[in-house]
Formats: structure tokens, sequence, C-alpha cells
């Protein structure tokens, strides 16, 4: 390290404050600096949300780094570096188990982290987040002069604190630094689950909820199964003035028709078999706050007259009373129909479907969301890292590159699901007393072959058919084993079992259709 190289490097960094840069290429920006003055082999800026310390830039790091949540309970490493005021440097020796431990860029093996250096950062004299720097080599930062990294740390504060100004944060202020976000999130009742993503699909998705939600605007969320509508709803909602007061799901499609409207809006006593006092419904419930009617399509067409009614007079009665009863609720729905189509075909109310989609919001597949697999995938690496009581938990590169090819009919759900299933996997093939860090690789996630969905030929005048008998039973096949594939996240094994299969028979079927053999 030498005084030009800090200088030159540090003058730099400095005059890109008052350049337009995006979050993410100031943070990348600084690392990279950091990283020119420093031996190390990776840098990372995190910020504290909770009880966790949360990357927002990384470099020298594998990407799903990203979407991971370090909670510092697990992670003494970290917690030590954040209740020192100062730099911190950890011996080579240090016993403490590193957070990055497996997470090298670009290689292979269990690749301990053998020197590390810590910074935290403080925004207005509050605690923001911290500046880490690993190195392989033991011994890497002997030398290094903790002034300088000091003078690094003080300009990655005022990086963020140019960052939260210019995205006007402050006007959140009252909620501490935890709302400043890089990371495109919500945060809700769903075990402190996010909304993650980079993604163009997402950033444009972010704009629309930060429109919208500060108004009181019905909302429509439409999108597949399993991409998130929830989250979108819980976004909406915490964004919103109301958020201090409760957001209510009803599930439409959970419920008999009828306790639907039971469910909605409350009973008294006698109304029917089984009512033995008074209850209130739903939107009682979330009077003032916010009513999410998750899976509307489902809801029984006379329960959609009753609806409608709510929401253009504001007043409900109880079932079995004659009593009207006025509520303040925004509400929210969510469907993975195509409601415009149940409308033409006259399973669902077109007033209903105007009421409900003042302000429509679209939650894109995964498969659109390009390397945002990686980061969903990091969030769900640690938390079943956490969960079987492991040092590390990671993916290989060939793993990274089957999780990109993957079509993921089931969504975000679905790639929870495999990784869960692949984690179990391969601790299961660890060596007894050896679990360490263990890597996932693409045989771990047993992914299933991409099978294009069956799309209908056009219409022919000619009376030769344009498939053989064999063509047009492997078609069936193709398409039947691919839904019910869809249906069970990629389980096989699940899916021979409702197509009445062997699984290692499944499994030559796959092969076949998707062209590796006859």
């Amino acid at each position: 390290m030498t005084p030009p190289t800090f200088f030159s490097t540090y003058v730099g960094l400095v005059g890109n404050l008052p350049r337009e840069l995006t979050p993410q290429e100031r943070y990348r920006a600084f690392l990279d600096g950091l990283r020119s003055v420093f031996p190390c082999d990776a840098a990372a800026l995190l910020r504290l949300e909770g009880d966790s310390l949360v990357p927002l830039a990384v470099t020298g790091l594998s990407h799903d780094t990203l979407g991971r949540r370090f909670r510092l309970v697990d992670h003494p490493r970290l917690l030590t570096m954040v209740n020192r005021r100062g730099p911190t440097r950890l011996p080579s020796d240090c016993g403490l188990p590193d957070p990055y431990d497996g997470l090298i860029e670009g290689l292979t093996g269990q690749l301990e982290i053998h020197d590390c250096m810590g910074c935290p950062l403080y925004v207005e004299d509050h605690f923001w987040g911290l500046l880490t720097l690993d190195a392989l080599q033991p011994e890497a930062f002997e030398a290094c002069d903790p002034v300088v990294l000091q003078a690094f740390a003080t300009l990655a504060t005022a990086t963020v604190i140019a960052v939260e100004r210019l995205e006007r944060l402050a006007r959140r202020a009252e909620q501490d630094q935890q709302v400043a976000r890089l990371l495109f999130e919500a945060r809700g009742p769903n075990g402190g689950r996010t909304l993650t993503g980079h993604s163009g699909a997402m950033r444009r998705l972010e704009k629309e909820i930060e429109a919208v939600a500060h108004t009181d605007l019905t909302v429509l969320i439409t999108g597949e199964t399993g991409t998130g509508k929830e989250l979108v709803a819980q976004a909406v909602h915490a964004r919103s003035r109301r958020a201090g007061r409760p957001l209510i799901t009803l599930n439409c499609a959970a419920l008999p028709e009828h306790l639907v409207e039971s469910e909605l809006f409350g009973h008294v006593r006698g109304a029917f078999t089984g009512a033995v006092g008074e209850r209130r419904g739903r939107f009682e419930l979330a009077d003032g706050g916010t009513l999410l009617l998750d899976e509307i399509g489902e809801l029984p067409l006379p329960i959609q007259a009753k609806l409608l009614r709510v929401l253009q007079s504001g007043q409900i009665e109880r079932l079995g009373s004659d009593r009207e009863h006025r509520v303040d609720v925004r509400v929210l729905a969510a469907t993975n129909r195509d409601l415009a189509a149940e409308v033409r075909a006259g399973r669902f109310r077109a007033d209903l479907y105007h009421r409900l989609s003042v302000y429509p919001l679209h939650v894109p597949p995964l498969r659109e969301r390009g390397h945002d697999v990686l980061l969903l995938a990091g969030g769900f690496l640690e938390e079943n890292r956490a969960r079987l009581g492991l040092r590390g938990l990671r993916l290989a590169s060939d793993a990274q590159a089957a999780l990109q090819r993957q079509s993921w009919p089931g969504n975000v759900r679905e790639l929870e699901h495999l990784i869960s299933r692949a984690a179990v996997r391969a601790v299961a093939q660890e060596q007894p007393n050896s679990i360490r860090i263990v890597t996932l690789h693409a045989a771990h996630l047993d992914l299933a072959p991409s099978i294009a969905p069956f799309v209908p030929a056009p219409p022919t005048d000619s009376k030769t058919p344009t498939l053989t008998l064999r063509e047009a039973v492997d078609t069936f096949k193709q398409t039947m084993v691919a839904d019910t594939l869809a249906r069970h996240g990629g389980n096989r094994a699940a899916a021979a079992r409702e197509l009445g299969l062997d699984p290692a028979n499944l499994h030559r079927l796959l092969k076949r259709l998707d062209g590796g053999g006859s």
C-alpha cells in the first residue's frame, strides 16, 4: 500500500459523490477502490436491518451473497466488529467462524477466510452498518494502517448519506435507517421475508408500489402462483398512511361458500347452525387499515354482489342482522387468474372487476427476472444454513447455472422448496461429524428438464393429420407431465405418485420426451 495509490483512489471516489450514479454503481465503485488499496480478496458493505446485516454491495464474493441476511447472533465475528467503534482486525488464528467462508467468487473447496478487517459505519451518530475486508492469505492485513481504513469508512458514510438524500429517504427518517433500501423489500408477517430484486421488472414494480401506496386506491395484484403477490400487498400497506393499522388477509379459496359471507362481514348469534355468538368479520377487523382478499377470482358470484355493495357504500351488515356498520377499509385483491377472461366467461362480475382494478399491479414471473433467482436463492440458503446448523451453505457454479436456466413454473415458492430439498440432500451425503461448509451442486437440485407447454397447431383444411399417432401421444404425455411437475414444484417423486408411475420410469420418460433417448 503506497501513499500515491491511497490518495489517487480516495480523490477519485470523492469525485464520484456529485456524479449521477445509481446506488449500486456508487457502492460497487467504492468497494473496487477499497480493494485497489488493501490486499483483500473480498469486500462488502452491509447495512443493519433489525437484528441482521444485509449486504448492499459485494466484490470478490459470489452473487448470491447479496440475497443473504446475516443475523448477528449467528455470526459472532460480525458482532465483534459491530461492538467496537473503530476499525477491528481479527487475527488469522481467530477461532470465530467467518460468514464468508466458502463464498469467495470463482473458487472451490472449503476456502476459509484467514484474515479479516472491519469498520462500523455511523450516520448522525447512529450505527448504520459495517464495512468488511477479507483475505485468504494469513496475515494479509498485518501491515495495514487502521487510520487508512477509518478514512475509507468515513468516505463510505459520506457515500451512504449521498445515496439516501438522492433517494429522498429523509422523509422516512422516523423509521430509523432500516427503510433506506438498495434491495427492493417490504417487511411483513411472512417470517421476516422480503420481496427482493435488482432486475428491471422488479424495479418497475417498486416504482408502481411507491406511486400507489400513499393513496387509498383499490389495487388488483395479479401474477402467477408463487410470485409473491402477498408480499406486494404487504409492501403497499407498509408504505401507506395505514401502516400503523392492521393488514387483514382472507384467502377466498380456502373457505366453503356458506362461510365466506360470515368471514367477510361477520354474523350475529343464531344466524346459522353453529353461530352461538356474535363474530366480527374481516372488514370490521381491518377498520382503519387494509384488507387483502387473496384468490379473489375464487369468490362465489352471490358474494361478489355483496362485496361490490360494501366497496361502493363502505357499509356492512353482519349475517343475520339488519343493522349497518360503516367501515374505513382499503381493499387490495390478489389473483393468479385472468379476471377479464373470467368476466367474459360469466364467472366474475364486470362491475366488481372494474371496482377492484382501479390500479393494477402485475408481479413478474421468476423466469423474467434474470439474476434475481440467485439473490432469492441466497436468502433461502441462509435460512437453511441456520435451520440445519451449518457453518456455511453455498451454490456451486453448476448449480447457479442450472438455476438460471430453469423456467420456474412454480416461481419463487418452487425455488424456495427446491433449495430446502437440495440442502437436505447435500447434508445427508456429508460424512458424519464433518459438516462445516456444504456446497450444493446441480445434482442436488434434481431439476426436471424444461418441457415446453403444448401449443395447439393452427387449423388446416387438409384431412391429413399434422402429427403421427405417436407424436400426438407424446405431446399429450409431455403436457400432462409438465403440468403435474409444476403442481408439485418440480418434485419428481410426488409427480410420479400422482401419475401412477414408478419414479425411475418417470425419469426415463422425461429423458425420452426431452430428446435424450428413444
